[in-house]
């Protein structure tokens, strides 16, 4: 199986390709794909679109998994990136992925088996549960690898029953 992890965002967006392989998470491919403050918000979801488009063409997933939306403070942030997640699903549902949606709670649970995990312990949990790139990764990357861990864990769980 392999899983595209989304951590959802229009001026950041997390992507992360997971694939399970005799029983263990291997990570084919990350990135964070910013679009620039300088673009009309429409502009930017077509961007999104795109990028979203060409990861599942070149990399195949099967499925998507992605973070649902924690309503802070900010609506008008909350709406956009709602809208980008709307995106990236239109995209997943066009090719056919199944579609498992996470909370940031699932996730951290999932990670670190601790709900109330900040950044940090997510990042260094998915560093040893998987091998990443020796490079520099946001921490959107990280979530978005979290992302489609969780995916592997609780899809196991859903299938013993």
């Amino acid at each position: 199986m392999r899983v595209l992890g989304i951590d959802p965002g229009y001026e950041r967006l997390g992507i992360a390709i997971v694939e399970k392989r005799e029983n263990k998470d291997f990570l084919v491919y990350s990135e964070c794909f910013q679009t620039s403050k300088e673009l009309d918000f429409h502009e930017r979801l077509l961007l999104l679109g795109n990028r979203v488009e060409e990861v599942i063409q070149t990399h195949q997933p099967t499925a998507l998994a992605i973070e649902t939306l924690m309503f802070n403070t900010n609506q008008k942030t909350a709406m956009n990136v709602a809208e980008a997640r709307g995106i990236v699903i239109f995209q997943a549902i066009k090719k056919s992925l199944q579609i498992f949606e996470y909370t940031p709670l699932q996730i951290k649970i999932a990670i670190t088996g601790y709900g109330r995990s900040d950044k940090n312990q997510v990042t260094e949990m998915v560093k040893r549960l998987i091998a990443t790139e020796k490079r520099a990764m946001k921490d959107d990357e990280y979530d978005a690898i979290a992302c489609a861990i969780t995916c592997f864990a609780s899809y196991k769980v859903q299938n013993r029953k």
